[in-house]
């Protein structure tokens, strides 16, 4: 799309002046070491989710109902919404990166995807399995998938807890960050000195907080962006809340179609009309969706 919507490029290339490198050759062509960085890789999503979302709305796509984010998508949202300044939220997020790799060494922390087993059973599991040590759920993504984290050996033990409870699957991520799990704690207290000079405008449009409910203000904004690095993210409950506030076609602005992929397998989630913006073909159809008023 950056070589055809000049409001895609333009989103990267103020990215690129926060940054001080051009983010958008980054996200094509690495290094890989640079692009995995945590402290790199927050403030490219960020940048690739603004830019579907301006493109979408330059080419005539309506405004939203709502919005939402899961994890770092928040921040997407907020900014999306009018709440947050894109160029100032590059480097909040940049920062965010850099507090949360700080705050657990590589090799210390662990993530892991549970399939097929009830959120009650992974809790217990999680539980049985810490022994000292912590592993948690993190990300309720729908039913029958959640992430945990936690130290490496916990979530190791943890994995292994999920299966004999009867996990379809229960597998370790490529990832060293432990997010939303109690070890981020440390650095959520150094994003939060952050966040209390950060300036912060009531959304135009209302957006859901990692936790299901909705931001009602800006202090609460500036609480639970601190909030949410060390709490899971219950993206089924914002997928039901969407479902039961009565919208019916939901655009995914970003690199990907997980979460139109997660909204699908919730109660009602077939019913939606869900365009994932991955690609220029993608974006054209939800124009004209959007033009039938489908």
């Amino acid at each position: 799309m950056a070589d055809i919507h000049p409001e895609f490029r333009a989103t990267f290339d103020e990215a690129s002046e926060v940054l001080g490198f051009d983010a958008w050759a980054m996200t094509q062509e690495g290094p890989a070491e640079a692009l995995n960085a945590t402290e790199n890789t927050q403030p490219l999503l960020l940048a690739a989710g603004v830019a579907v979302w301006r493109t979408f709305r330059a080419l005539g796509g309506p405004p939203a109902g709502a919005m939402a984010g899961h994890s770092l998508g928040e921040f997407s949202a907020l900014v999306c919404a009018g709440s947050l300044a894109f160029r100032d939220t590059v480097e909040l997020v940049r920062q965010r990166g850099r507090f949360m790799q700080e705050a657990v060494p590589p090799g210390e922390g662990a993530m892991a995807a549970i399939l097929g087993l009830a959120d009650g059973e992974v809790e217990a599991a999680c539980r049985e399995a810490a022994d000292g040590g912590i592993a948690v759920a993190v990300n309720y993504n729908s039913p029958g998938q959640v992430v945990i984290a936690g130290d490496v050996a916990a979530v190791e033990r943890a994995i292994q807890a999920c299966k004999a409870r009867g996990a379809k699957r229960a597998v370790a991520l490529p990832v060293s960050v432990p997010s939303h799990s109690p070890l981020m704690q440390p650095a959520a207290e150094r994003f939060k000195a952050l966040l209390a000079d950060f300036d912060v405008r009531p959304p135009e449009t209302p957006v859901y907080a990692f936790d299901g409910g909705q931001y009602s203000g800006t202090d609460a904004i500036r609480e639970g962006l601190y909030r949410q690095l060390f709490n899971p993210v219950r993206w089924s409950t914002i997928g039901g809340h969407l479902i039961g506030s009565g919208i019916r076609v939901v655009i995914e602005a970003g690199p990907g179609k997980v979460l139109a992929g997660l909204l699908r397998r919730l109660e009602g989630g077939r019913d939606l009309q869900i365009h994932a913006l991955d690609g220029a073909d993608a974006l054209q159809a939800a124009l004209d969706a959007s033009r039938k008023g489908e």
